[in-house]
């Protein structure tokens, strides 16, 4: 152990007054803890919360979406489904669906909702993903009912459970003909992704099914593209307009949601705020708590310059004592800002209306990078503020410091 560290460590634990002066690093210590969890909390909330929508919003609609202008129906959707297919290889999945107005009915009420008929054996469905009751099983058997899956708040309202049965009037252009046609549904699965949006009125069907209530033979609404890349959607999207063509029109996720979008990086924009207000709140922690230590010590620092200590090896001392509150500060910011996260990410302790904010809880997304940057730019912020009473202390003149002190 060089005499820096040995007598670093002593200033930080004197004898004299400890007390007081461990008090004074623990505040230190104290402050660095909470700034740098605050930081990591705040990154990893936000992440959470972009992660979370963006996973759901997607889930529930797709990348791409392509559509029919005015609504009207699209036909040859197996053949163009494989020539959306073709257009990048970017493009995971492609699924046809028609999605219509329609009306529910029970025994308990009637609400409207978003009927979406879909193909049973895709993988990409969200509701199947958040699916809290039931099976997500849309298939019609021999002389039965077709298989139909709502959000819990709509069953809720309607008063049903697994293996009730519903009945759904097909409605929108239909209704203006003249020509609304009703079908009745067993209610198989419930699911609850914590998105209002969609909980209240999104239900799914088989696509044969919806084709019969909406009177869509050999034709569909529009067709989901998901993608492995959520960068490349709007190149793909080009690229689909320019292959399909009219009737055909596309929109990225981003297009459809830009205000929730816009929104996500709004929420991003107070970082820089924050690392800011930790910045100073770490700098006078430490740079106030050093200078305290360098007045108290004025004496011992002239007898170490009269036995030798160089303006370096006396600047060293302050810069360990420094260093020793940054690393303590940050590694106990580390473990509390991961077990908050950790029992958030676990329990769900903080709710939130669903209604507002897309989702249950406070989402949180536990990033390695996030620890690791916040601790660096910590322990660096910390080094640079010990600097300034550190190099106060080397340019103190011996006589006069043993002298007056």
């Amino acid at each position: 152990m060089s005499y820096t560290q040995f007598i670093a460590s002593r200033y930080l634990r004197s004898p004299r007054n400890a007390g007081f002066f461990s008090f004074i690093a623990g505040i230190a210590i104290l402050g660095v803890m909470l700034g740098t969890a605050t930081l990591i909390i705040a990154l990893s909330v936000l992440g959470g919360f972009e992660k979370e929508i963006t996973e759901k919003v997607v889930g529930f609609t797709s990348h791409v979406q392509v559509n029919g202008f005015q609504n009207l129906p699209l036909r040859d959707y197996e053949e163009n489904a494989r020539r959306i297919a073709a257009c990048s290889p970017a493009v995971n999945a492609v699924t046809p669906y028609v999605a219509r107005e329609a009306l529910i009915r029970s025994k308990e009420g009637v609400d409207g909702i978003m009927l979406k008929g879909i193909d049973p054996s895709s993988k990409e469905i969200a509701a199947r993903k958040y699916l809290v009751a039931g099976e997500f099983d849309l298939q019609k058997p021999k002389g039965g009912a077709a298989g139909i899956v709502v959000g819990r708040k709509l069953a809720s309202r309607l008063g049903v459970g697994i293996g009730d049965r519903l009945v759904v009037f097909g409605i929108g252009r239909l209704l203006e003909a003249g020509q609304g046609r009703a079908m009745a549904f067993r209610l198989t699965g419930i699911y609850e992704s914590g998105m209002a949006e969609y909980d209240d009125v999104y239900a799914y069907t088989a696509l044969q099914d919806a084709q019969v209530l909406f009177q869509l033979p050999g034709a569909v609404s529009g067709y989901d593209v998901h993608l492995s890349r959520v960068d490349s959607a709007s190149a793909v999207a080009d690229r689909i307009s320019e292959v399909l063509g009219y009737p055909h029109y596309t929109r990225t996720v981003f297009d459809s949601y830009r205000n929730l979008f816009s929104w996500i990086e709004l929420q991003k924009k107070p970082i820089p705020i924050i690392l800011g207000l930790i910045i100073i709140v770490a700098t006078v922690n430490i740079i106030g708590t050093l200078l305290m230590m360098v007045l108290d010590k004025t004496r011992e620092v002239g007898v170490l310059a009269t036995l030798g200590a160089t303006r370096w090896g006396i600047t060293m001392v302050f810069l360990r004592q420094g260093f020793t509150i940054a690393v303590a500060g940050t590694l106990l910011g580390n473990i509390l800002a991961f077990t908050l996260l950790k029992l958030q990410h676990d329990f769900r302790i903080l709710s939130l209306p669903s209604d507002i904010y897309f989702m249950t809880s406070v989402p949180v997304l536990l990033r390695w990078e996030d620890f690791v940057m916040v601790s660096a730019i910590s322990i660096v912020l910390c080094m640079m503020s010990a600097l300034i009473p550190a190099r106060l202390a080397s340019r103190l003149d011996p006589v006069s410091a043993i002298r007056f002190a």
